[in-house]
């Protein structure tokens, strides 16, 4: 949490704003973590409850009930205590001899233990309500703090990024001038990878209607850097104010390929993809592999993609994105429904990849002289709260083939041989083309076994190369 010092060293209102908010939403987790927590088992009090809500259905018109609840209540709490053993033990039908010795004290047993089934069931209930709305709350303070911590991360990020550069500012306004562009105000940001990202406040002259591109192009000499329009930026400038984002080229560039087959060659398969483009010229690849085949693991695992598409283009970072998706899925459940989550995430300023994996599959990198394996013993999501999602970070180089693939590719070849012969696949041919390299995978695979696919099957190959 940021103290008072520590704000003191940003000058800028707006990182103080920011870490006010951030504060506030820590202190809320706060305050839901430190509320009621998990009960396993009843306290004594909530015993005596159970214990006094049977006695006054059943005892009341009792012609023992003196003897039982006052002369002997030590003895009758004692049975009562182990009925309700009992009953979360075996269930409605009790072991035969606590039976006997009720039918031997209690003049109404049958009655009585219908009751205690009753109130029993009635009390275990709210517990496990109870316990649910924690783990809902739990669920929440995690979001709250990952929320936090990205508001603090970004908003010192770019407060560290921004700069000026008057020379550079009026350069630029007179060319865009010259083209009949009109430009208010640049911002200038480097990235901390030192890559240029300026925003750019204009509207076209004389109601002209110019192509964001060729600004870009006026951009890049002004510059003297290759500046592209930001993914998904609008294509056209017209003479209506507007705000445009021009960031760095990249120095490398990417090509996918996929080849999947469904269990038991059905067409519906539980494997989910996405591939997009995400801010700062990197490339993201998701395969998730929902639990079970067919409709129902697809469209588990197809909220899922969508779910995690949605957050990184919003500019979540990688592992608060898998976290907060975890936490939903958790918390919004009664069953348990599990997703594997496998991401690739290739910066094509830097030539390297991040690899962040949730219960995935083993992925494996080709580059010329070998083939490395990245593997993972961490649990999907949507089975705990508390997830740890495991990163790797690899430099890749020219013609690097990244290969992501799920489990039922694995799992389809001989235990103790996969990792040797699925290498032995990827080293044995010269395929530079990412979709034919993905079916020759899958085809050697399926040579192998020599059966029809006892699970759905995708292989996900990413090929990079120097610009």
């Amino acid at each position: 949490m940021g103290s008072i010092k520590e704000r003191e060293r940003f000058a800028n209102p707006y990182i103080v704003q920011m870490d006010k908010f951030a504060d506030s939403l820590k202190q809320l987790s706060k305050t839901f973590l430190h509320l009621e927590s998990y009960k396993g088992t009843f306290t004594r009090d909530e015993v005596e409850e159970i214990s006094a809500r049977v006695t006054e259905k059943v005892c009341q018109s009792c012609e023992n009930r003196n003897w039982c609840l006052v002369e002997n209540r030590t003895s009758t709490r004692q049975m009562i205590y182990e009925i309700l053993c009992g009953i979360e033990e075996y269930g409605a039908e009790l072991n035969i001899e606590l039976k006997r010795r009720l039918q031997k004290k209690c003049l109404n047993a049958p009655r009585f233990l219908r009751e205690t089934i009753n109130v029993f069931g009635d009390a275990k209930q709210k517990l496990l309500w109870n316990n649910r709305i924690v783990q809902n709350r739990e669920g929440c303070a995690v979001q709250l703090t990952a929320f936090a911590d990205m508001l603090r991360y970004t908003v010192r990020e770019l407060d560290a990024g921004i700069f000026t550069d008057d020379a550079m500012e009026k350069r630029i306004k007179l060319q865009f001038k010259r083209a009949g562009v009109k430009v208010i105000q640049c911002i200038f940001f480097l990235t901390e990878h030192g890559n240029y990202e300026i925003h750019l406040t204009l509207k076209a002259m004389k109601q002209q209607c110019i192509q964001t591109k060729e600004l870009a192009k006026i951009l890049s000499k002004c510059m003297g850097r290759t500046m592209l329009p930001e993914t998904g930026e609008r294509q056209t400038i017209t003479d209506d104010y507007c705000t445009i984002v021009c960031v760095e080229g990249p120095k490398f560039h990417t090509l996918q390929g996929v080849a999947k087959i469904g269990k038991n060659c059905e067409v519906i398969s539980g494997d989910t993809f996405f591939m997009t483009e995400l801010p700062g010229r990197k490339v993201s690849v998701v395969l998730s592999d929902g639990m079970g085949s067919g409709e129902a693991a697809f469209q588990e695992s197809a909220m899922v993609v969508e779910m995690l598409e949605n957050l990184l283009k919003a500019g979540f970072p990688l592992e608060t994105a898998i976290q907060m998706m975890n936490t939903a899925l958790v918390i919004g459940r009664e069953e348990v429904r599990f997703s594997t989550i496998d991401m690739t995430v290739l910066d094509l300023h830097q030539g390297t990849c991040e690899i962040i994996k949730a219960g995935a599959s083993t992925t494996f990198i080709r580059h010329e002289d070998r083939v490395d394996k990245i593997s993972s013993t961490s649990l999907p999501i949507g089975v705990v709260q508390n997830l740890e999602v495991e990163r790797v970070k690899r430099t890749l180089s020219d013609g690097t083939f990244v290969i992501m693939m799920s489990d039922g590719v694995m799992d389809a070849l001989p235990i103790g041989e996969q990792e040797a012969l699925m290498r032995t696949f990827i080293k044995g041919t010269n395929i530079q083309n990412p979709k034919e390299l993905a079916h020759h995978i899958l085809e050697q695979v399926l040579t192998w076994t020599g059966e029809t696919p006892q699970d759905d099957m995708t292989v996900i190959v990413v090929g990079i190369w120097e610009l």
